[in-house]
């Protein structure tokens, strides 16, 4: 199916929890890395990465220095603090309001509008609604948002299923919409493959997986809606439904929550690999449907201020919006005590936070004439 790569040696597998470099892209097909190779380096030598990689026994290895060469894509948060770009389970008991609450969220990021107190990056929303109909959508978001209506938040409640066409429809979406931030699946039992083994670990992992590389590579939150089963556990996401493939091949989990099924309060558990373990209380507006917040349990830890950061980003303005020379360079420029080849580590490895607090785009690249850094001061959307 589309979703699928061209499985190699290069490419890690669907459990990595890793990112692709983006100066020095070594997570690469046979084909797309033999073209690169041959831009560097003699045929002999080409042909003979080309023999290593097509060797049974090959085994891609890369060292801690080699980590620290190279700038990989960072998660960007669709929700800070919240949800970032990935694949998401959303999982609850059955009308414990999961549905109203996947509204709220796809209205305020089509929005670009705060969820209560936590920033929200504006972008295009696909909500597939695959247990309602048009009439009770139209009910439903008139109740919570009157007619405020949001251009770029776009519904279906029909879809394909996984292997029978539902990765070729997201895919287009996303081709024709390439603002898109995050994808809603209410719910995850509508698009399962139909038949096979629908229970054991592999085909949940296998399921969940083919999302995920479809969410990484087109650089969107996917967000799964599930239902938990009804025996309890000590671990709550061990009540996820199914088997732990499930949640073994998502970036993380959300876990909405009542006492009681008549009640208006809930909780709503936070566990990812991209932040930190956190739990929500809420309660829900019973006028509007909305839910809104009360506290929250854990303080989110914030990144000390980086005055390496905080320098480099003021290099870029408005009027010179961007940079371009190497790391020696740049350390005079700056009148920073550091070695160049520190200097590159650092901003290698904080690239990304330099794009979501200063809005500053790092690039780190080879030439024929050595490594550039370029800084690129990026257009507020």
């Amino acid at each position: 199916m589309a979703f699928e790569e061209k499985a190699t040696a290069l490419i890690p597998s669907v459990g990595a929890d890793g990112g692709q470099p983006i100066s020095i892209n070594t997570n690469q097909s046979i084909t797309d890395a033999s073209a690169e190779i041959n831009e560097n380096l003699g045929f002999e030598e080409v042909a003979r990465q080309m023999r290593q990689y097509n060797s049974p026994g090959y085994m891609r290895t890369f060292s801690m220095s080699d980590l620290y060469e190279n700038v990989y894509d960072s998660r960007p948060p669709i929700v800070d603090g919240l949800l970032y770009s990935g694949t998401y389970l959303f999982v609850g008991a059955p009308k414990v309001g999961k549905s109203f609450f996947m509204a709220q969220l796809a209205y305020h990021v089509s929005m670009g509008i705060k969820l209560w107190d936590y920033e929200v990056k504006k972008g295009t929303v696909l909500y597939l609604a695959l247990e309602d109909t048009e009439k009770r959508l139209q009910e439903r978001l008139f109740r919570m948002y009157g007619t405020d209506s949001a251009e770029n938040l776009h519904f279906t409640i029909w879809a394909k299923q996984l292997g029978s066409g539902l990765d070729e429809q997201l895919q287009r979406f996303v081709n024709e919409h390439p603002n898109t931030k995050l994808i809603i699946i209410d719910t995850l039992q509508k698009v399962r493959e139909a038949g096979g083994d629908k229970f054991s670990y592999a085909n949940d992992y296998e399921i969940v997986g083919k999302l995920k590389q479809f969410a990484d590579k087109n650089h969107i939150c996917l967000l799964l809606v599930h239902h938990t089963r009804k025996q309890q556990a000590e671990d709550k996401f061990d009540m996820i439904s199914g088997t732990n493939g499930l949640l073994g091949a998502a970036d993380g989990a959300f876990l909405l929550q009542k006492e009681k099924r008549t009640s208006d309060v809930a909780t709503l558990d936070i566990s990812g690999r991209d932040q930190q373990d956190q739990r929500l209380h809420l309660r829900r507006d019973v006028d509007r449907l909305i839910w809104q917040f009360e506290k929250a349990e854990t303080e989110l830890w914030k990144a000390p201020p980086d005055p390496l950061l905080e320098a480099v980003a003021a290099l870029v303005t408005q009027e010179r919006p961007t940079w371009s020379g190497t790391a020696t360079g740049l350390v005079e420029l700056l009148g920073m005590d550091m070695k160049p080849n520190t200097l590159s580590m650092r901003l290698n490895v904080n690239a990304g936070r330099l794009m979501e607090e200063y809005n500053v785009r790092y690039a780190n690249e080879r030439s024929h004439t050595g490594r550039c850094i370029t800084l690129t001061l990026l257009s507020e959307v």
